[in-house]
């Protein structure tokens, strides 16, 4: 066996992975977070639901995220995007998001519910150094009310059709 396949393990470790992971968000939920595959067969492709927290212009919406994840997950990030419409700094106007977890900063410890926190957090403070959205950095620093109406504008509440 070469380097490469002991540190990228086969398929098949993915789902083991995504399993685990699966059970541990079942068996210690977290408010205001849920996760969950989008088809028993396809343990790569997952839904995920995020409440907005108290004390944001987010407070008590829900935002419907998708969750790819690659062959070579845990040591590759999954690609999250928001399927809810979105209005953030960090969030284009397709739902794509620039978050340093997500890029650069993965780490192989990191998890589903480690992901889904931390877009909760980023919904707290977005980081205006490194926007996807201009317009919304500015308003979130000088307008927040004029923020709320853009936000209230595009948010649409998501169809939980896969699970609550």
């Amino acid at each position: 066996m070469s380097m490469k396949q002991e540190l990228v393990p086969e398929g098949h470790s993915v789902v083991k992975r995504l399993q685990s992971e699966l059970v541990q968000l079942m068996m210690s939920p977290t408010p205001g977070l849920s996760a969950f595959p989008t088809d028993e067969y396809d343990l790569k492709n997952w839904s995920a639901m995020i409440v907005g927290p108290e004390g944001t212009p987010y407070e008590s919406l829900k935002f419907k995220l998708s969750l790819q994840f690659p062959d070579a997950y845990p040591y590759v990030a999954p690609k999250v995007k928001f399927v809810t419409p979105m209005w953030h700094p960090n969030v284009d106007m397709s739902g794509n998001i620039c978050l340093d977890i997500l890029k650069d900063q993965w780490s192989a410890v990191y998890n589903v519910q480690t992901i889904l926190l931390s877009l909760q957090a980023l919904l707290e403070e977005p980081n205006n150094n490194s926007p996807l959205n201009a317009v919304a950095a500015e308003l979130w620093d000088k307008d927040m009310e004029e923020y709320k109406r853009r936000l209230a504008s595009r948010y649409e509440e998501p169809v939980d059709d896969d699970h609550n």
